[in-house]
C-alpha cells in the first residue's frame, strides 16, 4: 500500500470539503484521486462530447457569451418549458442566494440534515431558520404531515424540501409533494429543491416542476452541473410562475452565464439518448454499490434515490480518520458528514461510482477496519469468502438495512479473479 503524498491537512480547513483542485495540487507525482466526495454523473458527458467541447475550446474561451436571457430561452426550448417560467443562474447556489434575498423575509423551515446552503444562507442574512430534525431510526425519511404540523406550530413563512435529499438520498413520491405544496398555499414561498431528482428511478415522472409553475407561491430548483457531470461550469435553473421567475430573472446579472454553459445548453438536445443511458447506468451502479457496502462488517447502509449513498460507520471507526486514511493511502476522496447539521462524523456520504472504483473504496475501508478487529471478518475478508458469509450468527451486525444481493458479490468475484 503506497501513500499518495496528498497533504491531508487541507481537509481540515474550512466548513466545506476541499476541492478536487486543492487535492490534486497537493498530490505526489503519479498519484490519482478517485472522487467519492463530489456528487457528479460519471457517465456524462460522453468522451465524444468532451472531444467536441475540446475542439471548440478556443472560441468558448475567446468570445463573450450570449446574454443570460438568450441562453435561458434556449434551455427552455430544449426542455419544453415556457421561457417565462424559467430563470437560469450560475449554479443552484446562486439561485438559493437570490431566493433568500428576495423572497424570504422572516423565517424558513427546513428538514435537517440537508444541503447546507439552505440553512447557512438565511442564517447569514439574519433570518430565523426553523430546523425540522429527521431521525436516524426512520432512516432519515421525511414525514410530510409531521413537517406541515411543525411549520404551522413554528409559524414559518417559507418551507423548503429537498427531493432527493442530500445527504441521505431520501425520495418523496410526486403525489405527496404536490399535496404538500397545496397544504401550504398560504405561505410566502414553498421551495422544492430537485437538484438530484434526475437520478431517481422510483417514478417515471418524479418532478413537480410542471405543477409548480401554475401555483402562486412555489419554486422548483434544478442543478444542471450535477445531472450533466459538469460541476465546473456552474449552471442551474428554477421553475416558477412568471411573476416569481421574472422577479428572480430581473435581479440576475445580464451576463451571469459563461460561454461553456452556453455551449453545453446547445449540445444537450443532440445527446438526450446518451444522457438517459447515463442515468440507467448510474441506477445500476447504485444498487450494486449498496449491496457491496452492506457486506462491510458493522456498516449501516441507507436506501438512496440519489447518485450517492449514506452510510453510518461502525462505532469504533472515526469518519474524519477514515476520510484522511482513504485519501492518503488509497487515493480515495470521501465526504464525512460531521459538519452537516443533524449528523455526526460517524456518517459518510459516498458518491455512486463504477464497480472498479468501488473495489478501491472497499479495499481501503477493509484495510482501515483491520486496526480495530482481528476477528475472521477482517483476517479472512468476508467480501472474498463467498462460502460462508458471516462466520457465526452472533457476528452479523444487527444494524444493516438489507439490500437484495447475490451470495457471491461482483466485488468478491473480481477480487478473487485478481488474486
Amino acid at each position: 500500500m503506497a501513500r499518495t503524498g496528498i497533504d491531508t491537512s487541507i481537509l481540515h480547513k474550512g466548513a466545506h470539503s476541499a476541492s478536487y483542485f486543492d487535492l490534486s495540487r497537493s498530490m505526489g507525482e503519479g498519484a490519482e484521486i478517485v472522487d467519492f466526495c463530489i456528487p457528479c454523473n460519471p457517465y456524462f458527458p460522453t468522451p465524444e462530447m468532451f472531444d467536441e467541447l475540446s475542439r471548440d475550446l478556443r472560441n468558448i474561451l475567446k468570445y463573450y457569451p450570449s446574454d443570460s436571457q438568450s441562453i435561458t430561452n434556449k434551455l427552455a426550448s430544449v426542455l419544453g418549458l415556457h421561457p417565462q417560467t424559467v430563470a437560469m443562474a450560475n449554479g443552484s447556489t446562486e439561485l438559493i442566494t437570490w431566493i433568500d434575498h428576495l423572497l424570504i423575509k422572516e423565517s424558513v423551515a427546513i428538514p435537517i440534515p440537508t444541503f447546507g446552503r439552505w440553512t447557512d444562507q438565511p442564517l447569514e442574512t439574519g433570518k430565523r431558520v426553523d430546523m425540522f430534525p429527521l431521525q436516524e431510526r426512520d432512516a432519515f425519511r421525511l414525514n410530510l404531515d409531521d413537517y406541515v404540523r411543525f411549520i404551522r406550530d413554528r409559524g414559518s413563512r417559507v418551507a423548503v424540501v429537498c427531493n432527493v435529499n442530500n445527504p441521505d438520498g431520501g425520495y418523496l413520491a410526486r403525489r405527496d409533494v404536490i399535496r404538500f405544496m397545496d397544504a401550504l398555499g398560504d405561505l410566502d414561498l414553498v421551495v422544492i429543491d430537485e437538484s438530484f431528482i434526475d437520478f431517481s428511478d422510483a417514478e417515471q415522472y418524479p418532478s413537480v416542476g410542471p405543477d409548480a409553475v401554475i401555483r402562486p407561491n412555489t419554486v422548483v430548483l434544478k442543478s444542471l452541473g450535477k445531472n450533466f457531470g459538469l460541476h465546473g461550469i456552474r449552471f442551474g435553473y428554477l421553475m416558477a410562475n412568471p411573476a416569481i421567475a421574472g422577479r428572480i430573472g430581473k435581479a440576475l446579472p445580464k451576463w451571469n452565464l459563461n460561454s461553456l454553459a452556453e455551449k453545453v445548453v446547445y449540445m444537450i438536445q443532440e445527446h438526450d439518448a446518451e444522457y438517459e443511458d447515463s442515468l440507467r447506468l448510474l441506477s445500476r451502479d447504485r444498487r450494486t454499490m449498496a449491496g457491496e457496502l452492506s457486506r462491510v462488517p458493522g456498516l449501516t447502509v441507507f436506501p438512496s434515490q440519489g447518485n450517492f449513498i449514506l452510510v453510518k460507520l461502525p462505532t469504533e471507526w472515526s469518519g474524519v480518520a477514515l476520510r484522511d486514511y482513504l485519501v492518503a493511502n488509497h487515493g480515495v476522496y470521501t465526504r464525512e458528514c460531521g459538519n452537516k447539521l443533524g449528523m455526526t462524523s460517524q456518517f459518510m456520504r459516498l458518491v455512486v461510482r463504477p464497480a472498479r472504483d468501488v473495489d478501491r473504496l472497499l479495499d481501503g475501508m477493509m484495510d482501515y477496519g483491520r486496526q480495530f478487529r482481528v476477528r475472521p471478518a477482517y483476517e479472512e475478508d468476508p467480501l472474498l469468502d463467498t462460502r460462508r458469509g458471516w462466520s457465526t450468527a452472533d457476528e452479523e451486525p444487527d444494524n444493516l438495512i438489507q439490500y437484495p444481493s447475490h451470495r457471491t458479490t461482483e466485488y468478491a468475484a473480481r477480487r478473487a479473479a485478481n488474486g
